[in-house]
């Protein structure tokens, strides 16, 4: 069997499983709708569920429906309209197209009776209230989306080799955005430039880029894009990704232009630190374990520096290291760039707490093999936490002239792909393998 034909197999096994936990006989999975701005005629960019392209490689195909039900195909309803205004999506093809049942329809009414055998008090129907069709109102049972979340942490062989190719995709874009910084270009030009080669458009993105410039880099979800180049190119922060068949990629790279000696050798302790946390990613260790040694770990870079006076202990004990890295150091990843499940103690829901102290961690859950996850540790002069610290009682601990000095340069950020793999053996750096295996 195929790797897509194995993962629908799992699917359907996980759907079937849940469906028995949890008392259902069917599960309803609407793609979603298109959504129009308050008193305007102009839609949102279209968003399908997660759960549907979970199962179907559609990403672009509003009004569309999947029905699960045990022992028997995937129905997939698709919704083909007739369309003279806009470009209909095309007829199905794919290799998905012979493993379902496929009706299709050319009015989002049509859905209702293609489902009508399906609707039961007996079943789930996974969606947002405004998919609703008569008779089909959501109802997103918790026990059963607990379920299905948290096996979505586990990716299936298909899933990974979509996040590999997304991880491709992505790193032609990386080069010429560098290469862009280096010649001096703005923002908005290095941007366009990572456009052109990933073959994406700002539609197509898993996220809006963040392409930061100089103290731009300081800010952590920089959403603009500067038409004009500053005056001097020093320091560049790209945060960037590419998505193929709903799958995503998220990478962050950091440079620097010849000549800043300090910050260059910043960048490259950070550089080691970084890989160093890439190899903590192990099945059975609790990713939180890896958020606090990436504090640790940036300690040592600051004392090392010259930036703090403090043991690297004190340094973590006391929050000295926060202001510099007040973010977590990563999240799952793959239909969705923050993607479910990463609070959940257990199958069946509760929550794993965050380390005290640490409100931004965005995955608390111990690691799995065929979990992906980020590994993006950072090290900022942010000016807001930097007064803050400096109006602490270890402000004295601090070079200030140092932090003034590297201040110009924003911060960096590395960030890495990281596929978990089973005891015993080596993280898979899907992030640094694409690198390798495409040069800038």
């Amino acid at each position: 069997m195929s790797l897509y034909l194995d993962h629908l197999a799992t699917l359907q096994q996980q759907a079937e499983r849940a469906l028995a936990r949890c008392g259902f006989d069917t599960l309803l999975i609407a793609a979603g709708i298109e959504k129009y701005a308050f008193l305007d005629d102009r839609p949102y960019l279209f968003q399908p569920n997660p759960h549907f392209k979970h199962w179907l490689p559609l990403t672009s195909h509003p009004h569309s429906w999947l029905a699960v039900r045990p022992g028997r195909k995937p129905r997939v309803v698709y919704y083909q309209p007739d369309d003279y205004w806009h470009v209909p999506p095309e007829a199905p093809s794919g290799e998905w197209v012979d493993a379902v049942e496929l009706v299709v329809i050319r009015e989002p009414g049509e859905a209702a009776q293609a489902l009508a055998d399906c609707a039961t008090p007996r079943t789930a129907i996974v969606a947002e209230p405004d998919a609703a069709l008569p008779g089909i109102a959501p109802n997103n049972p918790e026990a059963l989306l607990n379920l299905l979340h948290w096996a979505r942490g586990v990716k299936t062989p298909y899933e990974l080799a979509q996040m590999r190719a997304a991880q491709s995709r992505a790193v032609p874009g990386h080069h010429a955005a560098r290469a862009a910084f280096l010649r001096g270009d703005s923002e908005a030009a290095i941007h366009r430039a990572y456009l052109l080669a990933t073959g994406h458009t700002d539609r197509d993105l898993p996220y809006g880029n963040i392409v930061g410039l100089n103290e731009h880099a300081a800010v952590l979800h920089y959403q603009y894009q500067a038409e004009s180049p500053p005056a001097e190119s020093r320091s560049f922060l790209i945060d960037a990704g590419a998505q193929v068949n709903g799958y995503a990629s998220d990478i962050t790279r950091t440079w620097v232009t010849p000549g800043h000696d300090e910050f260059a050798a910043l960048v490259a302790a950070m550089e080691v630190e970084q890989l160093a946390l890439v190899d903590e990613v192990r099945e059975g260790v609790d990713y939180r374990d890896i958020h606090l040694s990436t504090h640790r770990r940036i300690a040592r870079v600051l004392r090392e520096a010259g930036l703090v006076k403090m043991s690297d202990e004190a340094m973590v004990a006391e929050g000295v290291t926060k202001p510099f890295f007040p973010h977590g150091i990563g999240h799952l990843l793959g239909l969705q760039v923050h993607d479910v499940g990463g609070f959940m103690a257990a199958e069946t829901g509760g929550t794993a707490d965050k380390p005290e102290g640490h409100r931004y961690l965005r995955l608390t859950r111990p690691l799995q093999a065929g979990m992906v996850v980020t590994i993006e540790p950072g090290l900022y002069f942010i000016p807001t936490l930097l007064r803050q610290l400096r109006a602490s009682q270890q402000a004295a601990n601090v070079n200030w002239d140092a932090v003034e000095r590297l201040s110009r340069y924003g911060g960096i950020r590395i960030e890495d792909d990281v596929a978990c793999r089973a005891a015993g053996e080596a993280p898979e750096n899907l992030t640094r393998d694409a690198f390798a295996g495409i040069a800038g």
